[in-house]
């Protein structure tokens, strides 16, 4: 017999960024300088992202394309790349996005694509503890406690392991 289940989530939107924090803010800031550091010239589209980290350090990654698509990097990879490898024992706390193109920031927030929200599940796992996640756009901002209601049904170490009789 089966059984249909929901998934469901709830998360903050904010339309001012002056609701959110200093610290919020200050991320948010990050993330677009980041955002401006891109390299995308074929897609032209630009996401930069700022990783908070517990000492209050950010780390902040840009998208970086190639003319061998899709071999480029996500801007949330290279910023959790940069924080594992220059910062191991000072985990995240909070991660701003956001994005432009030729006319400035995107109006609407963007969120993390498949693949990096993997490698964020990966690093809550790693720090043992959830990530914020601060989706930022000009017209709104949403605020998730976690990259979980992202990423339902995840695929963690616990997936790799098999039960032998």
């Amino acid at each position: 017999m089966s059984t249909i289940k929901n998934i469901s989530f709830s998360y903050c939107e904010y339309e001012n960024p002056e609701e959110l924090t200093t610290e919020d803010q200050e991320l948010i800031i990050a993330a677009k300088e980041a955002a401006k550091l891109a390299y995308a010239p074929y897609s032209k589209f630009m996401v930069g992202a700022a990783i908070r980290l517990k000492s209050g350090r950010i780390v902040h990654g840009s998208n970086v394309e190639n003319a061998a698509f899709p071999s480029g990097i996500c801007a949330e990879r290279t910023a959790v790349a940069s924080a594992v490898s220059n910062y191991p024992n000072d985990k995240p706390v909070a991660m701003a996005i956001a994005a432009m193109s030729d006319e400035g920031v995107t109006a609407e927030s963007v969120s993390p694509c498949g693949n990096c929200r993997q490698v964020i599940a990966e690093e809550e796992a790693r720090a043992g503890k959830q990530i914020r996640i601060i989706l930022s756009g000009r017209n709104k901002i949403q605020v998730l406690e976690s990259i979980s209601p992202l990423l339902p049904l995840q695929f963690s170490r616990n997936s790799l392991r098999v039960d032998r009789p």
